[in-house]
């Protein structure tokens, strides 16, 4: 996944179209890449007659067997619909993990109160990281809930597909206050410093850049110092330039004056 990639997810979270026949290939496949790689955003434009009907096929087929449950999670991947949830959370059980990852990527669509207490588990204990990087993504879309410690805990400590998530969930559910923004600021700057995975780094400061209007003088200082070290040690140019490109959009005149002194001279180009 491109750094890119996590951002259009974080930036509009109900842009993203996905495939569960896809996602399956990638399982059976066992292969340590990313599924959602392969999936393109739907631009079609479905009249709201067309999306009644998908939905309603979509609520038959989720009460069927297994080839057609994955038709209709496939439709509330794509579309909202209330009727749906208490049958995707039925389906949070079933032993395939497809299944289950469609499933929370739907309830992240779909989002429902009844659905965060059964993701957090999933996020928690769940044996798959498919399940679990879904569940990070999803929860995102539940940014009153009580997430923000469960995912610093999955930022900290789970692989790293389910890491590269995580800052961006943790952005919604910081920006909702200040008492949120400085807890989550606190454990992303802990992982632009140590994390191994350079689109954690990345995605840690774009998120700490969305928190930034939300914390006391004395973070937001912090945030720019780790910022501004990044920018120059960081071993990743991606990394590299993330930090530069969130110091430019926090229009701040005295972080914009020091990086042209870096300009001026020489440690940047």
């Amino acid at each position: 996944m491109s750094d890119s990639d996590a951002r259009k997810r974080d930036q509009s979270l109900s842009s993203l179209s996905l495939d569960p026949d896809l996602l399956a290939e990638e399982l059976a496949a066992e292969q340590d890449i990313d599924p959602l790689d392969a999936i393109e955003p739907d631009e079609s434009q479905i009249d709201s007659q067309g999306v009644a009907r998908a939905c309603d096929q979509g609520l038959v087929w989720l009460q069927q067997g297994h080839d057609q449950r994955l038709q209709g999670l496939r439709i509330f991947c794509e579309h909202r619909d209330p009727r749906a949830v208490p049958l995707l959370l039925d389906l949070l059980n079933r032993p395939c993990p497809v299944e289950r990852m469609s499933a929370v990527y739907a309830l992240g669509r779909n989002p429902s109160p009844p659905a965060v207490e059964p993701l957090l588990g999933l996020l928690q204990s769940d044996g798959n990281a498919y399940v679990r990087k879904a569940t990070a993504w999803s929860l995102g879309n539940y940014p009153d809930a009580p997430i923000l410690n469960p995912l610093i805990r999955a930022l900290q400590a789970d692989v790293a597909a389910v890491r590269i998530w995580c800052p961006g969930s943790l952005a919604e559910a910081g920006s909702r206050s200040p008492a949120k923004a400085d807890p989550a600021a606190g454990q992303l700057l802990v992982s632009l410093t140590i994390d191994s995975e350079p689109v954690v780094r990345s995605n840690s400061i774009w998120a700490l850049g969305r928190l930034y209007e939300q914390l006391v003088a004395p973070r937001r200082l912090e945030l720019v110092e780790a910022l501004v070290s990044a920018l120059l040690h960081d071993g990743e140019a991606s990394v590299r330039d993330e930090a530069r490109t969130a110091l430019e959009q926090l229009e701040d005149p005295t972080v914009l004056e020091r990086l042209q002194t870096l300009i001026d001279e020489g440690f940047l180009s």
